[in-house]
């Protein structure tokens, strides 16, 4: 690959990732993501394209010749997020949730960035078979964000309609500078567990709250119980985190309602501190429903999970060679413990029993960072102003982090294939 050849690409590709931001898809609804993917890999040639992979999935095969055969991977799908960047090309588009609720949609987490930067990849790879061999399997996964995705995809015969990789490779854009990526060998982020909690009352009048039992205030005892297992249940050196993201009861200020309903989401890495905490949740839920004088037991209803994403040893430290030879000797950090988000990548490797790779590459501006150095930024964490994936003003810079993302991809990828002899 010469310099020239991705100089060529970067026009197309940053009117590219302009189109998707502003034209984001919700999970399971990315039929005109899909159809943009499944173009441009025919356009490129060379290609064997198969569409509607377990939904709205896309998998694209490229073969040069003997060798080892590895997968590439990105997600397409965005989030219910009203966004708030300001830039010319913000998504204004609305779609209908899962619980047919009219939301705004929004690239809050870079997947646009992603599809981008992988079509970048596959743009180079079918323009220069002759200079590598093997095998590409070019994984474009729908419903990352709601962790059914890679599921979907398995479940619809993947390891049977596609070649076996060797190794499968998956990179996600973050607030860390540009030209700086982060990973680890093992764990690299946590499991996630989300529920939706009913809680139950007895409805009536504000004005008589004695003849009632008032599920805003179990509501409101619930979630400030919540804040206590993990600082009294979990080790000072354990990892786990309880959010309730959403709470919603009631119609009127005078009425006092017959249910609540709390979302939960609920991060480990450990499996041993998952149960734990899982199983505080629920004790919790339940003993204060009971000390509130709750008519009925609360429901609990499963929203998915994550698997913690696992980093094979030995191939995490080949892939970060590949990634210093694109980004510099200081350009990759190796983290001192997990990214507490979570991914369904990891599943691909685990369900066809290969090695598996993940990391993060920055998209934010590095003037951003002065005064932090390398060591600072993997212990510390980042800058408390810099907006983070799921924020409505996350938008990762386009230039240079398409062109970055683009050379760490394919460098990662070109560590694993073969050469011609």
């Amino acid at each position: 690959m010469t310099d020239t050849t991705l100089d060529s690409l970067l026009p197309s590709l940053r009117e590219l990732y302009r189109d998707l931001h502003a034209h984001p898809e919700l999970s399971l609804q990315e039929t005109r993501t899909a159809g943009i993917v499944a173009a441009r890999l025919r356009e490129q040639g060379g290609w064997e394209v198969t569409e509607g992979v377990g939904g709205t999935g896309v998998v694209g095969v490229l073969r040069s010749g003997e060798g080892p055969t590895v997968l590439l991977r990105a997600d397409m799908d965005a989030l219910p997020v009203l966004e708030a960047t300001g830039l010319p090309y913000a998504s204004v588009a609305r779609g209908t949730d899962r619980d047919g609720n009219d939301v705004p949609v929004m690239h809050a987490c870079g997947h646009d960035m992603h599809v981008t930067c992988l079509l970048g990849v596959t743009a180079l790879l079918a323009a220069e078979r002759d200079a590598w061999r093997g095998t590409v399997v070019a994984v474009f996964q729908p419903a990352e964000e709601i962790g059914r995705g890679a599921r979907d995809m398995l479940d619809d015969g993947f390891a049977e309609r596609f070649p076996r990789p060797d190794v499968c490779l998956g990179q996600h854009v973050g607030p860390f500078p540009t030209g700086v990526a982060v990973t680890r060998p093992g764990a690299v982020m946590a499991a996630s567990d989300s529920y939706r909690v009913r809680l139950f009352g007895r409805g009536g009048h504000g004005s008589t709250p004695e003849s009632t039992v008032d599920p805003v205030v179990l509501a409101a005892a619930v979630v400030m119980r919540l804040q206590t297992v993990v600082s009294r249940e979990v080790g000072a050196s354990q990892t786990a985190v309880v959010t309730v993201g959403s709470i919603h009861a009631g119609t009127k200020e005078n009425i006092i309602a017959d249910e609540a309903e709390l979302k939960l989401n609920i991060r480990s890495v450990d499996p041993v501190v998952r149960e734990r905490v899982l199983a505080a949740v629920r004790r919790i839920v339940r003993a204060e429903a009971e000390a509130s004088g709750s008519p009925k037991e609360p429901e609990f209803t499963s929203l998915g999970s994550f698997p913690v994403t696992e980093n094979t040893d030995d191939a995490t430290a080949t892939t970060i060679d590949g990634l210093r030879g694109a980004l510099g000797e200081h350009g990759v950090l190796v983290l001192p413990q997990p990214i507490n988000g979570s991914e369904d990548f990891g599943l691909f490797g685990k369900e066809l029993g290969v090695p598996s790779v993940f990391w993060h590459f920055g998209g934010a501006d590095p003037a951003a960072f002065a005064g932090l150095d390398a060591g600072t930024l993997a212990s510390r964490g980042l800058p408390a102003e810099i907006p983070v994936n799921h924020a409505p003003q996350y938008a990762p810079l386009q230039d240079p982090t398409i062109e970055l993302g683009v050379r760490a991809f394919l460098a990662a990828a070109r560590t694993w294939l073969g050469s011609p002899e």
